[in-house]
């Protein structure tokens, strides 16, 4: 295929490859193909945002300030840390050295055969789960203890096989991309994509962004094209998943009014007593079965006996309804396991041995109103920098507060392996995000949700890089790009939209999407820097 810059192409699909181990081949991988170590950071007009040598800096000041170097797993955990933000330095150094050497018409056909690549293997994904239930809606499906149904998106991981919220983002971008490009076929496929991956607080995001979009800075045809992408939107919940409507009336009305209601993911029917298996019945309850059967039986021979005296006419064979036995929905298979998975069971064993220190996860469930866990995470930062000033300007230190280290530390696998003989948990870390996590994660299915996770960008920077932190990724990351605002034309609402995801996950340290924002953003400056004194 002539026009595509394959060194990008393979770079970008290795290194958003889920896999740790993937990633650093990737970047093993372009460095032997493009070896380059010339950053250019510099105070003024740095050539890479200033941010990553920034909170580098700001972690081995409190790794000296608070003596953490005594304590040989953290010590391991501390250069595990730098080691993710050194990736991201790697990273954005060969992202915009292509960007700078390739021609702007490469670079988008490059970033428009990974979006396809990404519809293509997410569009696999759907397409083994229909083969796999034998039903052309896997959303609706309630099959296989609801394997699928309202999860059916969690299985959608794009090209990354990550999890099915970066499959999300990943469209999103793609969509906000190629709308401003005036590509409309390739925003239709993005959409097709994001609408699979079922993220509702993706979707709320992105087109909170295209409503700003339509208002200020769009033509007649991209205002159109909005207008479809959100009657798509609802078509989607309304027609193919609308068990998630349900899903999300239910968290508003909780969380907001504090309705009463219970976190099965649908409304449990009442089921006969005569349609359950005697496995599920107590003593008694059989007892109660088997004289409903026998009434029943009453019944249809009283009912036999009153057709054969009063009923004279043989009802015509044409007004018949002969219809095929349909799955019986009521039974265990199509109910939500009510069994404790393998990682549940770590957590609740978890929680048994740690309860002095974990005020929220020993509470008992409560159908009362909730809170979401995203809402108690930041007040929790803001309290513990009121009762620890000291922290407030560097933060806690790497991997001790809110971060994707500070759970992998734990060794109980939520962020992938870790060496047990290294595991280490920060008591700042312990009674506060992860209380939280566990509070919400060692429970139903039905809490599992974003709004619940600890997990974000800005608790991060706060809680383990301090004010100092939050400042530097405002002035030195955003404002690396804002500086060229002049020159960005999709890289503006795009720029919006991650800073809503940041909310959502530790986005620096997956090494993701952080990756491919910067691309995008990159080639929108550069293409735009070439235009302008053309328009002079």
């Amino acid at each position: 295929m002539k026009g595509i810059n394959w060194q990008l192409l393979v770079f970008l699909l290795l290194f958003l490859n889920v896999k740790l181990i993937v990633k650093l081949f990737a970047i093993v991988f372009i460095y032997i193909l493009q070896p380059d170590f010339k950053f250019g950071f510099r105070i003024k007009n740095s050539r890479l945002p200033l941010f990553y040598v920034g909170v580098i800096a700001i972690a081995m000041i409190n790794w000296l300030m608070f003596r953490y170097f005594f304590s040989l797993p953290y010590n391991l955990a501390f250069l595990t840390g730098i080691l993710f933000w050194g990736l991201c330095i790697l990273a954005i150094h060969q992202i915009k050295l292509m960007a700078e050497r390739t021609e702007s018409s490469v670079l988008h056909k490059t970033i428009t055969v990974f979006f396809l690549a990404n519809a293509l293997v997410s569009f696999v994904n759907i397409l083994l789960i229909i083969l796999h239930i034998k039903k052309i809606n896997p959303y609706s499906y309630q099959g296989n203890y609801q394997q699928y149904f309202l999860n059916t998106g969690d299985y959608i991981k794009g090209i990354t096989f990550d999890v099915s919220i970066t499959n999300a983002v990943i469209a999103g971008l793609g969509v906000i991309y190629y709308l401003l490009r005036y590509n409309y076929k390739m925003l239709l496929l993005c959409l097709a994509v994001l609408l699979l991956a079922t993220s509702n607080t993706v979707n709320i995001m992105l087109f909170g962004i295209l409503a700003l979009v339509f208002i200020f800075r769009s033509t007649a045809a991209q205002k159109s094209m909005i207008v479809v992408s959100l009657l798509m939107l609802v078509t989607f919940m309304v027609k193919v998943t609308p068990q998630n409507m349900y899903y999300i009336d239910k968290m508003y009305n909780k969380m907001l009014f504090n309705k009463n209601v219970s976190f099965d993911p649908v409304p449990v029917k009442e089921v006969r007593i005569t349609d359950r298996p005697d496995s599920t019945l107590s003593p008694s309850e059989k007892q109660d079965k088997i004289a409903q059967l026998y009434l029943d039986s009453l019944s249809v021979i009283l009912e036999k006996r009153y057709r054969e005296e009063h009923v004279k006419v043989p009802e015509p064979l044409g007004m018949v309804k002969y219809e095929l036995p349909k799955d019986l929905i009521h039974t265990a298979t199509f109910q939500p396991r009510s069994d404790t998975d393998g990682m549940q069971k770590r957590l609740i064993a978890f929680i048994v041995t740690h309860k002095a220190q974990l005020p929220l996860a020993t509470q008992p469930q409560t159908t009362q109103r909730i809170i979401p866990g995203k809402l108690i995470t930041f007040k929790q930062t803001v309290h513990f920098f009121a009762s620890h000033p000291r922290k407030m300007i560097t933060g806690d230190g790497v991997g001790n507060f809110s971060s994707k280290l500070a759970f992998k530390l734990t060794g109980l696998g939520m962020s992938g392996g870790y060496p047990q003989q290294y595991a280490t948990i920060n008591p700042d870390f312990l009674s506060n995000h992860l209380d939280v996590y566990l509070n919400f994660f060692s429970r139903r299915t039905g809490m599992h949700s974003v709004t619940n996770s600890p997990d974000s960008v800005y608790d991060q920077l706060l809680g383990e890089y301090g004010v100092a932190g939050g400042l530097l990724f405002v002035i030195f990351y955003v404002g690396y790009f804002l500086k060229q605002r002049r020159y960005l034309s999709y890289g503006l609402p795009m720029l919006l939209f991650i800073g809503c995801v940041f909310f959502t996950d530790y986005w620096f340290e997956q090494l993701s999407i952080v990756v491919l924002f910067e691309l995008l953003l990159l080639v929108d400056i550069k293409e735009h820097q070439l235009l302008t004194p053309m328009q002079a």
